[in-house]
């Protein structure tokens, strides 16, 4: 399966411009715990960072800065790690494991973002499949009672 057939749509983005406090009230209207930031170039829109929940608790809150002074570009890393929607999930999977992230854009070919892939994402995934694999196994066990009676 391909990270674009598999990851989120419904992405909350916001510009690099945009103040901390309005990024969180955006994560609290959409109920999501990140925003991704973009640079909007004509139709396209690019990814250049994520913002977390926990980003604004622990890089803000906890060190007592002012919010109201702080964009969503003071924020970003510099360094963000995308998915192609061609790609396998399970490539994705690696490379998020690898760099020790929860959540990765997906891009297309053109770096126009498609979605965003997350583990929350992942897990749901692999319990619907490990949910199918044990009614199959259940489905067998009932198949040879009857073929015993």
């Amino acid at each position: 399966m391909s990270t674009g057939a598999f990851c989120n749509r419904e992405v909350v983005i916001a510009e690099r411009s945009t103040e901390i406090i309005t990024l969180a009230q955006l994560m609290r209207k959409h109920h999501v715990g990140d925003v991704v930031v973009v640079d909007k170039q004509g139709e396209k829109v690019v990814p250049i960072g994520v913002i977390t929940d926990r980003d604004i608790v622990v890089e803000l809150v906890a060190a007592e800065q002012d919010l109201a002074s702080v964009t969503a570009n003071d924020l970003i890393s510099r360094e963000l790690v995308t998915g192609l929607d061609t790609e396998s999930i399970w490539d994705a999977l690696q490379r998020m494991r690898r760099r020790g992230i929860r959540r990765m854009p997906v891009v297309n070919d053109a770096g126009s973002l498609e979605g965003i892939l997350t583990v929350d994402d992942i897990i749901e995934l692999l319990a619907d499949e490990l949910s199918m694999l044990a009614a199959i196994s259940g489905r067998s066990r009932e198949q040879e009672q009857k073929t015993r009676d």
